[in-house]
């Protein structure tokens, strides 16, 4: 039973939908067990064209806004699968779109909307740094005609299943930048060359299939022609690609809660406990009725968002409101979902366990709740800054 009023995107969520049922939970139980990537459902989702919805026509791809994107990752996540696989292939070729050179823009976007090329790697976290980017100390010396790399990255999903990554880099020290966000690089790295030529990939075994893993960069050469954009204003370039994630992440947070409420109702409406249905009880009832009523409300502000976004006007704010809301609803119905069905919640053929899992991610990444809370207070209702 599905919910929804004036769905946007109808034609979009149907074929996702359809897709999406030729991989049933069965298929995401033995991958998780394995902590194995979903390959045959990334395929399947770049033959559809589904990765490549916000590449312009011109460079093979839909040329269609980041609501389209959203409608089809809020799909995937409410039909029980997981587009963290993958999501970052929709977003991360934002920065060789706005920022890069025309010749990096031809040689790069047609690949990546076809297939050809996997570019969901988004070098930025490191473990000194965090969330604290403006510290990160990966840095990248030029010498001739190209960058020379050394540092590390942390939390770097997909590393090993992407064929180009997007990275960050310091050009310029900290203390030797006018301001602390100056003197940071963009790079372009082919991780099919640049891996045992001065990258090494360390997997990272997490609670949930994540496909994370730590980069270590000893003197890895890149070529000047990599840089996207100028040197030292790569922070700026990078924002944008952060705005159009939080938001993309927002809309797998609602599918989540969605997929949450639809399995916690129809159990309820099923279940017999005491001679009556589970969901007879207000104190079943009640909690689901909530949990749907925060997902709706957190889908408005992730729409709002999509819309700031798309009309090209700042969206910080509102790209943090919709990822805090977002996640924060679809893990009170995860909590409510996993509760409706006791014991069975916690058993691995339901999905809930697993899908329980996966949504606690996002309370933490791609960015934390209480930085989140510190950017309203600090931008939006002008408190000093607390650090």
């Amino acid at each position: 039973m599905r919910h929804d009023t004036a769905e946007s995107f109808p034609e979009i969520r149907e074929a996702v939908r359809k897709l999406c049922a030729q991989f049933p939970g069965e298929y995401w139980r033995a991958l998780d067990r394995e902590r194995a990537y979903p390959t045959a459902f990334v395929t399947a989702l770049t033959e559809a064209g589904f990765l490549s919805v916000l590449i312009p026509e011109e460079y093979g791809g839909s040329g269609l806004g980041l609501s389209a994107a959203t409608a089809v990752l809020e799909e995937i996540h409410r039909s029980g699968c997981n587009g963290g696989a993958c999501h970052a292939q929709m977003y991360t070729m934002g920065t060789v779109l706005k920022h890069g050179s025309q010749a990096q823009k031809e040689a790069y976007l047609p690949k990546v909307a076809s297939g050809e090329l996997r570019l969901q790697a988004f070098g930025v976290t490191e473990p000194g740094a965090g969330t604290d980017t403006t510290r990160i100390s990966t840095f990248a010396k030029r010498v001739g005609d190209k960058y020379v790399v050394r540092g590390q990255k942390i939390w770097i999903s997909r590393a090993e299943h992407s064929d180009l990554m997007v990275l960050l880099v310091r050009t310029t020290s900290r203390e030797e930048a006018a301001r602390s966000s100056d003197g940071m690089s963009v790079l372009l790295v082919d991780l099919r060359t640049a891996v045992g030529s001065g990258l090494t990939i360390r997997p990272v075994r997490t609670m949930l299939n994540h496909a994370t893993t730590e980069l270590f960069f000893d003197d890895l050469e890149v070529p000047a022609e990599n840089l996207v954009g100028e040197e030292g204003k790569g922070f700026r370039y990078i924002l944008d690609g952060m705005n159009a994630e939080r938001i993309l992440i927002a809309a797998e947070c609602i599918g989540d809660g969605k997929f949450f409420i639809d399995r916690a109702s129809a159990y309820a409406r099923e279940r017999e406990i005491f001679g009556r249905k589970i969901g007879e009880n207000q104190g079943v009832q009640f909690p689901i009725a909530r949990a749907h009523v925060q997902v709706s409300a957190a889908e408005l502000m992730v729409q709002k968002a999509a819309a700031v976004f798309e009309a090209g006007q700042p969206c910080g704010t509102e790209a943090n409101m919709a990822k805090m809301l977002a996640s924060e609803a679809s893990w009170f119905a995860a909590d409510t979902a996993l509760q409706t069905h006791g014991g069975f919640g916690f058993a691995e053929e339901y999905d809930i366990e697993r899908k329980f899992r996966e949504t606690r991610l996002y309370q933490v990444a791609p960015i934390s709740t209480n930085l989140i809370l510190s950017h309203v207070a600090t931008h939006v209702l002008d408190m000093p800054k607390s650090f």
